[in-house]
């Protein structure tokens, strides 16, 4: 996709992890943002933002519910483009249908919807590796999809969430003739920009804390946040980019990523986890290295992020 000078794009979610690195590197390249937030009149979610290289004269803040129309269409009127981030994710699940699926599923469809209407040229969905595991037809690549009834029978809501809303998006787009391609990030991790830490983050702090908990079915691949970030803008740039696109470094074990932490920080002792009939995969995400994504190694992963850790206070 050939971009003309000072293009418009909208990003929904921009204030969390992926969101807000994404909105950075956006404004780098010269983009103009609709940036989404839930509140405008929470700084927790617009002081970064703002405090960006470039936000002062090319950075819209936008307060946006993805169940009201309205605010989606007034957030992605007049732009070419559309990052949809947003999503809901919810760690204590008592009603999964009002608290994940319906703002899943109806969000997505309504910026689709939206996108639609305004004549937006392309639309990247973020999707999750939760879409493509739990499931045990390996190996795992872009075609395969995760098991929505065991993720149900498992508690496993925001799989659920994912996997529903995404296929609902293909069955749109392909329906209405909408240009869309997607993204499946694996576990991201990386420097913290906003004030508060993704799950993902919070999962590397238990560890680093010597948490014990099974994580079975929790984790597939890392990917460094600045690599989630580009794989958005490469696939959006690039017309040859179609369809699904895994974004991990590795597909691995939940053990070998704690055995690479023991070994790059062996102060903090780590307990051992493995994931019985996960197969290992270390060039996953062959579509996007095709395009020329280089990505950032584990080890480097880990050290961004246990740094990012240590210089916000969360450990010492």
């Amino acid at each position: 996709m050939e971009r003309k000078e000072a293009e418009v794009v909208c990003v929904t979610g921009a204030s969390g992890f992926i969101g807000l690195e994404l909105v950075r590197q956006l404004l780098l390249r010269g983009y103009v943002i609709h940036a989404t937030v839930q509140d405008l009149k929470n700084e927790q979610e617009t002081k970064h933002l703002e405090a960006l290289e470039g936000a002062k004269t090319r950075l819209r803040l936008f307060q946006m519910d993805l169940l009201d129309y309205t605010s989606i269409f007034a957030s992605i009127n007049g732009v070419s483009g559309v990052f949809h981030v947003a999503s809901p994710c919810v760690l204590q699940v008592h009603d999964p249908q009002k608290q994940l699926l319906e703002l899943a599923i109806e969000g997505t469809k309504n910026v689709l919807k939206a996108a639609k209407e305004l004549g937006v040229g392309r639309v990247v969905l973020t999707s999750f590796f939760s879409t493509i595991i739990p499931n045990y037809n390996w190996p795992t690549d872009e075609d395969s999809w995760s098991d929505v009834d065991y993720c149900r029978r498992n508690g496993l809501w925001y799989s659920v969430s994912k996997n529903l809303a995404e296929k609902a998006a293909w069955e749109f787009a392909k329906e209405k003739d909408l240009n869309m391609v997607v993204v499946i990030p694996g576990a991201v991790f990386g420097p913290i920009l906003p004030p508060t830490i993704n799950s993902n983050m919070s999962v590397l702090l238990r560890l680093l804390q010597g948490c014990t908990d099974t994580l079975q079915d929790f984790y597939g691949g890392a990917v460094h946040v600045k690599d989630v970030a580009l794989a958005h803008i490469l696939v959006y740039e690039s017309t040859s980019a179609t369809g699904r696109h895994l974004c991990a470094e590795s597909i691995s074990h939940f053990g070998d990523f704690a055995a690479k932490v023991a070994e790059i920080y062996p102060e903090y002792k780590l307990a051992k986890d493995t994931q019985p009939g996960m197969l290992r995969n270390k060039n996953p995400s062959k579509k996007l290295m095709d395009l020329g994504l280089k990505f950032i190694p584990i080890e480097q992963i880990i050290k961004d992020s246990v740094e990012s850790l240590k210089s916000e206070g969360y450990i010492s």
